[in-house]
Parts: structure tokens; C-alpha cells; sequence
């Protein structure tokens, strides 16, 4: 598979609540969908003192809302609220009632929470290009069912783009991207090995970067210079996937990746370098990337933005409030 220095596919990003197990390299950045700069206007930190009309104690605060206000973002982007306290399950329900959702255009969907600090609200299908989103979390007296009650109130709005998707076919070697339901170009591509095999699934795309950093003791795969599997190499062009560390790049290690190469990363799409680089161009935060015909399963939901690699039955399942229509923006 080429598994050389250059050959490789993965780099580990860490970052508050988005989680995942993967291999392929590592570490070029510790911020993940834009939450460095997505973080909730208003917010003014734990010190913040409460209003004498609100209860008494210390406050629940938000840690980050993803988009970023202001930004335009792709069809399959969920909204992502992160809280810096644990919300009791009991208290879950008022919670996603005060995290209001408005679009310009009517949109089923629904909150899902991701352990009890992370809650995602996705459409039932994707949203539909050019609708104007916000969500109101006015948290003022909202309890967490553990103390702490919200001081503050929070707004984001986001538009969301052209419909643009990557289909990435691992036994074809290759990936169809369209945009707004019309084929824009084929590219050859090569995916995961048998021994690092990449995620299947769809995997909202959650940042990108010119270089990005990899190597591959930052994930296990090998610290011993004189293997293999051994790399340390800083590539061009990379589209984050997963925050375990997928990503679609140039790899020095596999030029022309395609049938003919038959070269398997450690787990990341390859493209040639100049594929790479217009893909880079095309693509951005929260458009819809799906990968099949690897032997591994689908990417877990919360492994950055996979949250519609669960089907609605499953997304439902971890709601409080159920099922809703957005609120007239």
C-alpha cells in the first residue's frame, strides 16, 4: 500500500467534546470546526456575576456554538452547542426548548445529545441551499438539573450555501463531486489500506487547512523511526473530515493515486496535487463527504459532524423534546 513515510492519510486533531478513534497522522492544528472563533456572542465568561432576579450560583455557560455566526456553510452542517458543565438529563428538554431554531424557509429537525455537555441539531434531510438560519439560546434562569442556572442569552446566524457533495467510491478509486445536483469533475483517488482502513459513512466537512502537520506517533500507529508506518511530514491542501483525523489531501507519499497506483493511506483520501488543491477550492465547512466500499464501519455521528450517519429513528432516540419544524425567520 505504499504504508512508506510518505504514505499516509490521517492527522489526530484534538478538541473540546469531538471525539473519535482513527490513525493516520496527526496533530497540524487543535481546532476543530472553527470553534476557536465560533464562540458564542455575549458570552463574558465564568465570572460573569448573575442578574439579582435570576437564582443564585454559579453560572451555565456556553463553550462554543458551531457555525460561526455570520458564515455560509454547507447542506449537511449541523448546529453544535457545547456547554462548559454537564446538563442533567432531567434538564434537557427545557434546555433544547430555549435553544430556539429559525429559517426562512420551513425545515424539520431535531436536537441529539452527544454525552451531556455536546447537543447537535440537525435536518431531518439536508437543509435546502440559500436558507437563512439562526438559533436563539436564551439560557437567562435556565437550569442544568445540576446547580447552575444560565445568565446569559446567545444568537447565531448562518446561511447556508451551494449544495455541493463528494461521493468517494474506495473500491473505484474514485470521487464524483456535484454541486447543486450537477457532476463537476471525476477524480482518481486513493483511500485506506486494508490494515488502516477509512471511515465509511457521510462526514460533514469541519475545517480546512493549506498544511497541515501529520506524523505518526501523535497516533499510535508508530514512534519508532525505522518502521514503515513511520512519518513525519507537513501536506498541502487538507480537508478535515473526522476529528479522530481524516482528511482528503495531497500525500507525497502516493502522487497519483488511482487504480493504477493501488497505494492505501493509513486511513485519509488521496488526490494528486492538483486535484487536491481544486477540491480544496470547492469545499466548504459542513458539506457532505461519503465514503463507501471500505471494510469499516461508518464514522461514529460525534467524530466531528458524522451526525447523518445516524438515520432519524436513531438521531430521535437522543432528543428530549423530539421532533420540530424551525420557527419563521
Amino acid at each position: 500500500m505504499g504504508r512508506r513515510k510518505g504514505g499516509i492519510g490521517i492527522a489526530l486533531v484534538t478538541a473540546a467534546m469531538l471525539v473519535g478513534a482513527s490513525a493516520c497522522g496527526a496533530g497540524g492544528s487543535d481546532k476543530a470546526s472553527g470553534n476557536d472563533d465560533a464562540k458564542a456572542p455575549g458570552k463574558t465568561g465564568a465570572s460573569a456575576s448573575p442578574s439579582p432576579t435570576k437564582p443564585a450560583g454559579p453560572p451555565m455557560l456556553l463553550e462554543t456554538i458551531t457555525p460561526q455566526t455570520g458564515t455560509t456553510v454547507g447542506v449537511a452542517m449541523p448546529i453544535s452547542v457545547i456547554f462548559t458543565n454537564p446538563v442533567a438529563a432531567k434538564a434537557r428538554a427545557t434546555v433544547e426548548k430555549h435553544m430556539k431554531v429559525s429559517a426562512s424557509q420551513p425545515v424539520a429537525g431535531a436536537w441529539h445529545w452527544f454525552g451531556d455537555r455536546r447537543a447537535d441539531w440537525r435536518p431531518k434531510t439536508y437543509w435546502p441551499s440559500g436558507t437563512k438560519v439562526r438559533i436563539d439560546a436564551d439560557m437567562k434562569g435556565v437550569s442544568n438539573g445540576n446547580g447552575r442556572h444560565g445568565v446569559h442569552s446567545y444568537t447565531h446566524t448562518f446561511t447556508i450555501g451551494d449544495d455541493v457533495r463528494a461521493d468517494v467510491s474506495v473500491t473505484g478509486h474514485t470521487m464524483k463531486v456535484t454541486r447543486n445536483g450537477t457532476l463537476v469533475r471525476t477524480l482518481s483517488i486513493n483511500a485506506g489500506s486494508a490494515q488502516y482502513p477509512t471511515w465509511n459513512g457521510t462526514m460533514a466537512v469541519i475545517d480546512k487547512q493549506e498544511k497541515v502537520h501529520m506524523t505518526s506517533c501523535s497516533v499510535g500507529i508508530s514512534c519508532d523511526k525505522g518502521s514503515p508506518n513511520y512519518y513525519d511530514l507537513t501536506l498541502p491542501w487538507d480537508v478535515h473530515l473526522t476529528q479522530s483525523g481524516t482528511y482528503v489531501h495531497y500525500s507525497t507519499g502516493d502522487p497519483n493515486p488511482g487504480s493504477g497506483s493501488a497505494r492505501g493511506s493509513h486511513g485519509c483520501v488521496h488526490l494528486s496535487l492538483s486535484d487536491a488543491k481544486w477540491f480544496y477550492g470547492q469545499v466548504k465547512q459542513g458539506d457532505p463527504v461519503t465514503i463507501t466500499g471500505s471494510p469499516r464501519a461508518k464514522a461514529p455521528a460525534d467524530n466531528g459532524y458524522a451526525d447523518f450517519n445516524l438515520g432519524w429513528d436513531q438521531w430521535l432516540t437522543g432528543s428530549a423534546s423530539g421532533e420540530g419544524t424551525t420557527a419563521t425567520l
